[in-house]
């Protein structure tokens, strides 16, 4: 059995075995991901859109989480609605590694005074783990792989997405299969993670614009709360903060460079007992949005006056 872990180890055994299927990765900017937590956001901005991040979390703590994601979606009327891919991989979470690869499919509809979006996301997740980066005194543990192990496994979400010019709610679920991932002597069930997103821009005036909005995650034994405001000055300039409960106080700041691309930078304060261990967290988000030309369909009529 093992005797002393490393923290590189213990930061693996703590975080990645038992949860590392069952957590899935925050974002401060949320705002910006929709798709990623909602596969009925699909299409929602009548454009084609992609969307870069990048998050240091934890930085200072050593094997701390890393996470790079990209996701693009457009609107396809042929399918009555919006199509989307999201991939995200989850670098040096101490010896593990993450890979999330969906595809979305949102059927949208006019409703009210806005739209809805119910959404699919069928994809693939796998797991691995690098033995070698493993540090502990028992050799020839038969327990601990000694080179790079892997698994994967299917997975599937579902979406509702309602927004209309000036506000937008969503309700979703991913890994709703549950399915077990195992590698090696490793099993770790896919727990079920619910999401419920909603934001609102009101004009102060011509000048200045306000955007508060809230995103509840739980996956039933855990649950957690984040709640942010940006005050956006010309359409162009964006500054705010958010607070995610028991856990990090957010700055934000943002600047469209040219029109329809958009970056965007947050730090997390970590606030939680790991503040000791932490220098807090980097996020920096790059987004582009090119807008779809409509197609509109010529009609002729005959005139029985003109035969």
């Amino acid at each position: 059995m093992i005797k002393r872990f490393t923290i590189s180890l213990l930061f693996t055994v703590l975080f990645v075995l038992p949860g590392f299927a069952q957590q899935d990765p925050q974002f401060s900017q949320h705002m910006f991901t929709k798709l990623y937590y909602n596969p009925g956001f699909a299409g929602a901005n009548d454009a084609i859109c992609g969307t870069l991040l990048y998050r240091n979390q934890w930085t200072g703590f050593g094997g701390e989480p890393k996470t790079a994601m990209l996701t693009a979606d457009m609107p396809l009327d042929a399918l009555h609605g919006g199509i989307g891919l999201s991939v995200h991989a989850l670098d040096m979470l101490g010896a593990g590694n993450s890979l999330n690869i969906k595809a979305n499919y949102a059927y949208r509809a006019d409703l009210g005074n806005g739209r809805i979006g119910i959404g699919i996301g069928i994809g693939y997740l796998q797991e691995s783990l690098n033995g070698g980066k493993l540090v502990y005194n028992d050799a020839g543990d038969q327990n601990i792989p000694t080179g790079t192990v892997s698994g994967g496994t299917y997975d599937l979400s579902l979406g509702l997405y309602y927004n209309t010019d000036d506000m937008y709610v969503g309700l979703s679920s991913s890994h709703l299969t549950a399915n077990d991932l195992k590698y090696a002597d490793i099993t770790t069930k896919l727990a079920r993670h619910y999401f419920l997103m909603a934001g609102y821009s009101y004009d102060i005036n011509s000048t200045f614009t306000i955007k508060p909005a809230v995103m509840i995650k739980s996956d039933i034994v855990e649950t957690q709360f984040d709640v942010n405001a940006n005050l956006v000055v010309n359409s162009k300039y964006w500054i705010g903060g958010a607070y995610r409960f028991q856990d990090a106080i957010v700055a934000m700041v943002g600047i469209e460079l040219m029109p329809n691309l958009k970056l965007g930078y947050s730090y997390d304060i970590t606030t939680s007992k790991i503040k000791t261990y932490s220098s807090g967290t980097h996020e920096i988000v790059l987004g582009y949005c090119m807008n779809v030309a409509k197609v509109v369909k010529r009609q002729f009529h005959r005139n029985v006056r003109f035969l």
